[in-house]
């Protein structure tokens, strides 16, 4: 089963209040955002989301809940993340029961398992679900790469039809490029996006769409629907400086989640063991959001001239 990844898809965050418990309503809130906003898939249970300090019982209620909020406006891809495969398949499973239209499947954590041992992971959950999938690398986080033995072995099913790749790696991006054009090319590293466009990425699952999604979706209509790289460099010096705060410190879900707070739904602070921002870093992320803001305004300006 395959699936088209065109344009900008976010994963989505998960909203709390200050007592860490789920705030439903401006969860409801942030996904319409995002649709008013013009992206074009929602992913639940991603890294961004925190679901790895959520329980088995709140993912699967809150990949329902997602479901029933978005209805069929625009694909649901559930993310099937944890350490046991069992419990991925789990997750696969109450995706197909509640109507999810993709699956993102990652390398299980702290496992570090081989790539024979990835791919018979990621077969498992196809073999349960029988879902288009979109293969997570990130080895950043779990210290292996889906490397070509992985890749090759995943061949047997049409179902992992694209990769979100996070790697950093240029050289796995022409990798990917060059020898698995079968597998549809996600842009997964925010600063390299303009690369991954070059390199004839359709999609772009970026964090940052959850407060910015219209400098995301400008950013892929002038690379991958213009062809008008100059365009498309312009935008992308106006958000580096955006992207530079969202990777210092290793507060990134933090800054997601402040970000939308800036865009007045309050995302609530992150679950522990992770710490909101302080104020100073709260000002900082502020201004550059307003700076991105006015500087996206100024080069569609140019542009419609």
């Amino acid at each position: 089963m395959t699936m088209k990844f065109e344009g900008i898809y976010t994963p989505v965050v998960t909203p709390y209040n200050d007592d860490f418990s789920f705030n439903e309503a401006n969860f409801t809130r942030a996904i319409e955002y995002l649709i008013a906003g013009g992206v074009h898939g929602i992913i639940v249970a991603g890294t961004t989301g925190e679901y790895y300090a959520q329980t088995m019982e709140e993912r699967v209620s809150l990949m329902a809940l997602a479901k029933k909020i978005i209805g069929d406006r625009v694909p649901l891809i559930v993310g099937t993340g944890a350490i046991r495969t069992e419990d991925s398949i789990v997750y696969a499973q109450e995706a197909v029961s509640i109507g999810a239209d993709a699956l993102l499947v990652a390398t299980p954590p702290y496992a570090y398992p081989t790539g024979h041992e990835i791919a018979l992971h990621a077969l498992a959950i196809d073999r349960a679900a029988n879902l288009p999938v979109m293969l997570y690398n990130y080895p950043g986080r779990m210290c292996v790469n889906m490397d070509e033995d992985t890749l090759d072995r995943l061949g047997r099913s049409a179902n992992f039809c694209a990769i979100k790749e996070s790697s950093g790696d240029l050289n796995r991006l022409h990798m990917l490029a060059l020898e698995y054009p079968q597998i549809q090319l996600s842009c997964g590293m925010d600063d390299q996006a303009l690369e991954f466009f070059a390199w004839g990425a359709r999609s772009w699952v970026c964090a940052g769409s959850n407060f910015a999604p219209q400098a995301h979706i400008a950013l892929y209509q002038a690379c991958a629907l213009e062809g008008d790289f100059t365009k498309g460099r312009k935008i992308m010096s106006a958000m580096m400086p955006l992207m530079r705060v969202l990777e210092q410190g290793g507060k990134f879900v933090q800054c997601i989640k402040h970000g939308l707070t800036v865009r007045g739904i309050n995302a609530g602070p992150p679950r522990r063991p992770m710490q909101s921002l302080n104020k100073d870093e709260d000002h900082q992320l502020a201004e550059v959001i307003t700076t991105l803001d006015k500087t996206l305004a100024e080069i569609e300006k140019e542009y419609a001239q």
